[in-house]
């Protein structure tokens, strides 16, 4: 420490301040987690922190990431799964946080929120009056005049807004009125040459974060910052990664290209008006070939390159090539006039969506021709054309890695110092599968759990319905519906119903809502956050639905004391990615279902288990009605990877306690 610094107190007396002055009480797991987080940025060694629900694992982390900011002057960058979870970071915990500290450190600790460039409105491209790309899958009339009003909106709020935060602007928006007010990174003038630079809304936030002693931003934007040779985020030496169980999954997204015949239109439409017709129309007609055969061609996976696909991925290449040639130097426009600056805001939107669809062409060919699967770096697959509201998704062709976790270890971990916390890390029993997936190998990183304040045994009881017959590929069984029925009764409402799937859980619903008495909602019905706000102010309310109700309810109280899981969440056979990368694992020696499958489903398991309790005075039932997880020889790593609650497979006795707690609520 420079000698002209004081020295600063110690993590645990920050911690106890923070906690008091919080209201709160300090809990023996987080004062472990701030020690631990401390002695990991002390030593330069990777962290990954199991911390359960009512931990307090958010001020176990930031009480230790501000005193090292404020001890070294630099940033300590906070990661999230969500822009939700940075929001309740910057609006809730932080600003407590800040004043609680604020007599204990130098300076009253700074915090700043930074997002894609993409999520602020971009001042030139509103001022310029740029011509829009148009959508060709935009048919509906009333889409149309819905994303007129958005628009104006958009126009109106844009001359108030001080942040220019697409989050801010309430009720939102649709994605296709607000992309004609924004632009990706990749799209960007550049400050220096842009007009509006000096006022750009994306360009501000990146100057509050670098004046912050907290950065707080979400997995795409750190992957972006990390695998792309784009520089985001202000210089930092520790990054604070929440919710790391999505880590793996947030950066695959990132790096997921795509095409179809929307990707080659709009590179058509942007360098039509630039270039010769011709070199236009050869890029259109290659994008036509492509969308030809994919609409015949099997949805899936695409272990083998066909011939003819190849070619016709040739074809799209090329003529993108050719059009980004006819575009001339890349640098070209330097002139300072309006036509100057308009102009170069066209080549640049152009080169962006010609530079995608050559790069991903040529990407998928290089996808194919490993002398063997050990030797396979990534996966093709194909999308088949789908409805999206009113939107038709056309066929769509997808590569991916099949493993992130070398750009992690290379990208992220390599020049910093990295915590990674959540409820669920410790699969199995172990941090080993995850590690795995973030590329880390046995040194220089630590995995500690520091267990949960509640007394899962005590508070909560794992039934598995052993005596059901599995699951089978043919909808819901009507016996797993019997079940449903009779917990739900027992009960008197009060469930949270996680299914594999949509259809699981429509059917349930339907079959469901003919014999109970209880209000049922199912996902779908309305938006998601409104059917979890109605499940929790009516304590007999039902709420049904799928994947991200798996992660995403936090209801504490008497609204919520029976989990409904209806199969093991292993990814469907046919899942490409999934199904790739274990195929993958065990060309290389490993166990490719336990390492692909078994550790997802785990992961979802645990996560679904974990909506029961949620506060100190929470208690209830977790029933999984899948008999295979008392069953199969793959049992025992599930269990052990769910929370200790009390176990039975007795019908009976989880139905008497379910009425007992329905009757002390």
């Amino acid at each position: 420490m420079p000698k002209d610094r004081p020295e600063l107190p110690p993590v645990e007396e920050l911690l106890t301040a923070a906690v008091t002055g919080l209201g709160g009480a300090e809990r023996p797991g987080q004062v472990k987690m701030a020690q631990a987080v401390r002695d990991a940025i002390e030593s330069e060694e990777h962290l990954a922190v199991q911390a359960g629900t009512g931990t307090g694992k958010s001020l176990a982390y930031l009480v230790p990431a501000i005193r090292h900011a404020a001890d070294r002057g630099k940033a300590v960058v906070v990661s999230t799964a969500t822009i939700a979870l940075q929001r309740q970071l910057v609006d809730r915990d932080l600003p407590r946080l800040a004043d609680t500290l604020e007599g204990l450190l130098p300076h009253r600790p700074e915090f700043a929120i930074l997002k894609g460039r993409r999520n602020y409105l971009c001042r030139h491209k509103m001022s310029a009056g740029m011509p829009e790309d148009e959508d060709d899958q935009l048919f509906d009339p009333r889409e149309v005049s819905a994303t007129g009003r958005m628009v104006q909106r958009i126009q109106e709020w844009a001359n108030d807004t001080e942040t220019g935060d697409r989050d801010e602007l309430v009720p939102g928006v649709s994605d296709q009125a607000w992309r004609q007010f924004s632009v990706t990174a990749k799209e960007c003038l550049g400050a220096q040459r842009c007009p509006s630079g000096a006022e750009c809304f994306a360009e501000l936030a990146r100057e509050r974060a670098g004046e912050a002693d907290v950065v707080v931003t979400n997995h795409a934007l750190l992957a972006i910052d990390a695998m792309e040779d784009l520089l985001v985020l202000p210089e930092h030496d520790v990054v604070v990664v929440d919710e790391a169980h999505e880590l793996t999954d947030r950066v695959t997204s990132v790096v997921t290209d795509e095409l179809s015949e929307s990707t080659v239109g709009l590179a058509v439409r942007r360098a039509g008006r630039l270039i010769e017709q011709g070199l236009a129309d050869r890029l259109q007609e290659a994008g036509e070939d492509l969308q030809a055969l994919l609409a015949v061609a099997p949805a899936g996976r695409v272990d083998e390159l066909p011939q003819s696909l190849g070619l016709t991925l040739a074809l799209v290449r090329d003529a993108a090539f050719a059009c980004i040639t006819a575009l001339g130097p890349r640098n070209k426009d330097r002139g300072s006039g309006a036509d100057d600056v308009e102009n170069a805001g066209l080549r640049k939107a152009a080169f962006t969506a010609l530079d995608e669809v050559h790069d991903t062409a040529q990407r998928m060919l290089d996808a194919f021709g490993a002398e063997s699967e050990v030797d396979r770096a990534e996966v093709v697959w194909l999308e088949a054309a789908h409805q999206q509201g009113r939107v038709r998704v056309p066929p769509t062709l997808r590569v991916a890695p099949l493993s992130v976790g070398g750009m992690l270890r290379d990208r992220l971990f390599g020049d910093r110092t990295v915590i990674l916390t959540s409820a669920t890390l410790a699969l199995g029993g172990t941090f080993d599968g995850m590690a795995r997936q973030w590329g880390l190998g046995k040194d220089g990183w630590t995995g500690l759990d520091v267990g949960s304040p509640f007394d899962h045994p005590r508070r909560g009881i794992l039934y598995v319905a052993s005596h059901l017959p599995q699951p089978g590929r043919d909808g819901l069984p009507e016996a797993y519906v019997n079940e449903i029925a009779e917990l739900i009764e027992a009960a008197g409402g009060r469930a949270l119903g996680l299914f594999s799937s949509m259809r699981a859980a429509k059917a349930a619903t339907e079959a469901l809502r003919e014999r109970l008495d209880v209000p049922l909602l199912c996902q779908g019905d309305d938006s998601t956050s409104l059917l979890v706000k109605q499940f929790a102010a009516d304590p007999a309310t039902c709420l049904f639905g799928t994947l991200s109700l798996w992660q995403g309810v936090d209801v504490p109280g008497p609204s919520l004391t029976l989990v409904i899981i209806d199969r093991i969440p292993f990814p469907r056979p046919d899942d490409p990615l999934a199904s790739a990368r274990q195929r993958h694992v065990a060309a290389t020696g490993g166990n490719g279902f336990m390492s692909v499958a078994a550790t997802h489903a785990a992961l979802l398991l645990a996560q679904g288990a974990g909506r029961l309790l949620r506060s100190m005075d929470d208690r209830g039932v977790v029933a999984v009605l899948d008999p295979r997880l008392a069953t199969a020889r793959y049992s025992g790593f599930l269990l052990s990877s769910l929370p200790p609650f009390w176990r039975t497979t007795d019908p009976a006795k989880v139905r008497d306690a379910l009425r007992r707690l329905g009757t002390d609520a």
